[in-house]
C-alpha cells in the first residue's frame, strides 16, 4: 500500500529537482552570456585606450607602453597583452608579452576581429584585433587580448552560487512541501480518530465539520457503520436464539440420559457424545458473539474486576480439592477485549490448570508497551512440546484420565485471536508444570 503522503512527496521532490536543474541551467546561460559580454565590452576598452596612445605616439612607437599607463600590462605574464604592428611589419608588444607573440596579423580582415585563442604558452585568450588608419594615413594593426581564466573563474563561482542557492531552495521546498501534506492530510486523521471513537458511541460524523472534498466519504462512512452496526445486532441476536432453542432440547436430552444411566443402562458414550456437542456449540457460539462484538464496538475488559473474581471463585475451588492458586496481578489494567468472552478464556484456564495441578497454580497478569500478557501456571505433568499446536485444536484430548470435552484450549484459542490477541504453551519455569500465556491489545488509556 502506497502512502498519500510518501506519494505526494516523491512527486513534489522530483518536480523540484526538475524545476531546480531547468532554473540553473536557465540562469547559469543568461548570467554566463552576460559576463562574456561584459568581458568583451572591457576587452573593447583596453583596445580603444591602446589606439588612442598608439595615436598619440605614432612617431615614437616605443613611447606607447607609457602611454597606456595600465601597470597590467607591465608585469610579465599578467594576462593583459597588446601587440601593435607598423605598416612595415615591425612589431611592438607589451612588457607583459615578454618574448611571446601573438598571433599576426591577417592584412585581408577589415573591421573588427574577436575571437578565442590558444597564446604561444598555452593561454587562453581572448582577443580584439583591428586595422585601423591613423590621421597621416598609415596603417597600423593594434590587438588586445586578455586572459580566460578570469572569466572561466568568474562563472565557476556563479555556476557554485547557483547550486548552493537552488539546493537551499529544494530543501526549504521539501519542508515546504512536507508542512503543506501533513496540513492537507489532516482531516483524514482527524476522519480516522472519528472514526475509533465512533464505535463507543451510537453518535454519528459529522460530514459538515470536513473539507467539501473529503464530506461525501463521511456521508458514507456513517451509512457503512450503521448497516455495519445492524449486521452485527442482528447476527447476535441470532446467535442468542440459535443458543435458546439447542440450550432446552440439549437439557431435557441430558435429563433422560441421566435417567437411564441411573437406571444402569449403558449410555456413558451419549453423555459423552452430548458434552461434546455442548461443548462445540458453546465453542461457536463463543466464536460467533467476538466476532460480532468486535466488528461493531470497541469492547473493553477491567483486568481488576475480572481477574478479582474469577480469583476468588477459583481460589474456593483450588482449596476444596486441597490445592492453592497465588494471584499476582498489576494494578490497573485494561485490554481490548469483551469481559465476558476474556472471562471465558480465562475461566477454561485456570480450571483446567485446577484440574492438572499436583498442588500449586499461579495467576498473573502483567503490561508491557500496547500489550496485556496473562498467565496461569500450574505443578502438574504439563503437555510435551511436540503436542503444543494439538493442544488447541478442535476436540484434541491428549489425556483421557480426566473427564472433558478437549475443547477448553481450542475455544480460548479461538476467542483470543478473535480479538487479536495470541495464545502460547510453555513448561513453567516456576512450577515445572504447562504455563499457557495470553497476549492482548491494552486499552488506549
Amino acid at each position: 500500500m502506497t502512502s498519500l503522503r510518501a506519494r505526494t512527496l516523491t512527486g513534489g521532490v522530483i518536480w523540484a529537482f526538475v524545476a531546480v536543474m531547468i532554473g540553473v541551467y536557465g540562469l547559469d546561460t543568461l548570467l554566463s552570456g552576460q559576463a562574456e559580454r561584459r568581458f568583451d565590452e572591457l576587452l573593447q576598452n583596453k583596445h580603444t585606450q591602446v589606439i588612442v596612445a598608439l595615436a598619440n605616439s605614432a612617431d615614437s612607437p616605443d613611447d606607447i607602453a607609457r602611454g597606456i599607463g595600465d601597470p597590467a600590462y607591465t608585469q610579465p605574464f599578467s594576462g593583459e597583452y597588446w601587440q601593435i604592428e607598423n605598416p612595415q611589419g615591425d612589431i611592438f608588444v607589451s612588457w607583459s608579452l615578454v618574448d611571446a607573440l601573438l598571433p599576426r596579423a591577417n592584412r585581408q580582415t577589415t573591421g573588427i576581429v574577436l575571437r578565442s585563442f590558444a597564446s604561444e604558452t598555452g593561454e587562453d585568450l581572448r582577443g580584439v584585433a583591428q586595422w585601423i588608419s591613423l590621421d597621416d594615413g598609415s596603417i597600423w594593426h593594434v590587438q588586445v587580448a586578455s586572459s580566460l581564466q578570469s572569466l572561466i573563474d568568474d562563472r565557476d563561482a556563479l555556476r557554485n552560487s547557483l547550486l548552493l542557492a537552488f539546493g537551499a531552495i529544494v530543501i526549504f521546498g521539501v519542508l515546504g512541501a512536507l508542512l503543506q501534506v501533513t496540513i492537507i492530510l489532516r482531516p483524514l486523521a482527524d476522519l480516522r480518530r472519528d472514526v475509533l471513537q465512533r464505535w463507543d458511541s451510537d453518535d454519528g460524523l459529522k460530514p459538515d465539520a470536513y473539507p467539501v472534498e473529503v464530506a461525501p466519504l463521511v456521508s458514507d462512512i456513517n451509512t457503512l457503520l450503521e448497516r455495519n452496526r445492524e449486521i452485527v445486532v442482528r447476527s447476535r441476536r441470532q446467535a442468542a436464539d440459535l443458543a435458546h432453542a439447542i440450550k432446552t432440547p440439549s437439557a431435557i436430552i441430558r435429563n433422560e440420559l441421566e435417567d437411564l444411566e441411573r437406571q444402569k443402562m449403558p449410555v456413558a458414550e451419549s453423555l459423552v457424545a452430548l458434552d461434546r456437542l455442548d461443548a462445540h456449540l458453546k465453542r461457536s457460539l463463543a466464536r460467533m458473539r467476538a466476532d460480532g462484538g468486535n466488528a461493531g464496538m470497541r469492547p473493553a475488559a477491567d483486568l481488576d474486576v475480572a481477574l478479582g473474581r474469577l480469583a476468588r471463585a477459583f481460589k474456593a475451588l483450588a482449596q476444596h480439592q486441597n490445592k492453592v492458586l497465588t494471584v499476582d496481578i498489576a494494578p490497573g489494567l485494561r485490554i481490548r477485549m469483551d469481559q465476558n468472552d476474556f472471562e471465558e478464556v480465562m475461566g477454561n484456564l485456570l480450571d483446567n490448570a485446577i484440574k492438572w495441578a499436583a498442588g500449586q497454580i499461579h495467576l498473573k497478569a502483567r503490561t508491557k508497551g500496547d500489550k496485556v500478557t496473562v498467565s496461569v501456571a500450574d505443578d502438574g505433568p504439563g503437555i510435551p512440546a511436540e503436542d503444543f499446536g494439538a493442544a488447541t485444536r478442535s476436540g484434541q484430548r491428549l489425556d483421557t484420565s480426566k473427564p472433558g470435552t478437549g475443547l477448553g484450549l481450542a475455544i480460548a484459542d479461538d476467542l483470543a485471536h478473535a480479538y487479536g490477541g495470541t495464545i502460547t504453551l510453555d513448561k513453567s519455569d516456576r512450577l515445572g508444570g504447562l504455563e499457557v500465556r495470553v497476549v492482548l491489545p491494552a486499552l488506549d488509556a
